[in-house]
């Protein structure tokens, strides 16, 4: 993977801008604009979009500490990119509306479910109790799922200029 000058210069941007957004929604817990960026970001970027991603990741890290809680990051993010990269590049836009709204809802809505593995790993839980966490999270997902289903209309009219600044 080769970058170009002008993404050296922008993907630290972008993960710096993942980490601000979310630092400025925590009021809202489990609202963020994270699934939105990343969706935009690998529609644009392709595989180059790990690299702004895996910044928001580490500055997470170094602000909220290396501890548990983080481990998780180191993939629960690149299941959203997976999603995506697995969609067909060239959807027409009412329907590439559609499919990136649901692919962010069911990733937030199934974020907990993602989580519980590393857990379940770190903490020593058995199935049961994995089930349980996962039980015990359901609203925290389903909100993170709303707010991820109308962060997700900002979307196509944030790649479609930028796909055209990016040609040029």
């Amino acid at each position: 993977m080769k970058l170009k000058g002008w993404e050296i210069s922008l993907f630290p941007l972008l993960g710096v801008l993942m980490f601000v957004s979310k630092l400025l929604m925590e009021f809202l817990p489990n609202v963020h604009l994270i699934g939105m960026f990343i969706v935009v970001f690998t529609v644009l970027f392709r595989t180059k979009a790990l690299i702004p991603i895996y910044i928001f990741v580490f500055l997470t890290g170094l602000y909220g500490g290396f501890s548990p809680w983080w481990v998780p990051y180191l993939y629960i993010w690149t299941v959203l990119w997976a999603a995506v990269m697995l969609l067909p590049k060239n959807m027409p836009k009412p329907i590439a509306a559609m499919v990136y709204s649901v692919v962010c809802g069911l990733h937030g809505l199934f974020y907990g479910t993602l989580y519980a593995p590393a857990q379940a790993l770190m903490f020593g839980l058995d199935f049961k109790g994995t089930v349980a966490w996962i039980i015990s999270g359901l609203p925290f997902d389903i909100v993170h799922c709303i707010g991820n289903v109308f962060a997700s209309v900002l979307i196509l009219p944030i790649i479609t200029p930028l796909r055209k600044l990016i040609r040029k």
